[in-house]
């Protein structure tokens, strides 16, 4: 029996993981990630820093991207739910400035593979979310960079028109500054 599903996205690289979830009148059990069943999928990255983020409803988050050590990223929701977007920034792309988005959520635990190369945000859809991923790089402060949640080029269809922000994540640019 296969532990494991992914389902390629619509932009080259981006992957839908769907793990099998164990349920008994106990609860439940998921392998949240196995480097050789990953591995098989085609996720060959090494994944390096692990990071938690806890926001609450309307939060958006994004979009983030490192510029000279880009990280690829395999993002999970362990409480709540989040509208998660991947944005292809790649500039020899077929698809740059195409998006794709997945609701995941603790309920579905489904996760989401965005590959080096991408912006990445997400916005909270629950009363909180806790948000755990995996990055195939270190973040480094000093190659930080982003592009605005609204950019009007992207049309991202975000389920949410006024969402909380950073003062950061305001002042980001329009991906073609």
């Amino acid at each position: 029996m296969a532990t494991l599903e992914a389902i390629p996205g619509k932009l080259d690289g981006v992957l839908l993981v769907k793990p099998k979830i164990f349920a008994d009148s106990r609860g439940s059990f998921t392998e949240t990630f196995h480097a050789v069943k990953y591995r098989d999928l085609g996720i060959e990255k090494e994944f390096v820093q692990d990071n938690v983020s806890v926001s609450k409803q309307h939060v958006l988050r994004g979009l983030h991207f490192q510029r000279r050590y880009p990280q690829g990223k395999l993002v999970f929701c362990v409480v709540g739910e989040i509208y998660d977007v991947a944005v292809d920034i790649r500039p020899d792309s077929a698809t740059f400035g195409q998006w794709e988005a997945h609701r995941l959520s603790a309920e579905n635990y489904h996760q989401l593979f965005i590959p080096a190369g991408f912006a990445h945000g997400f916005l909270v859809l629950s009363e909180t979310a806790t948000v755990t991923y995996k990055c195939t790089d270190i973040y480094r402060p000093d190659d930080d960079a982003g592009i605005r949640w609204d950019d009007p080029a992207l049309a991202i269809e975000w389920p949410v028109t006024t969402p909380i922000l950073s003062d950061k994540d305001q002042q980001l640019p329009l991906l073609d500054s």
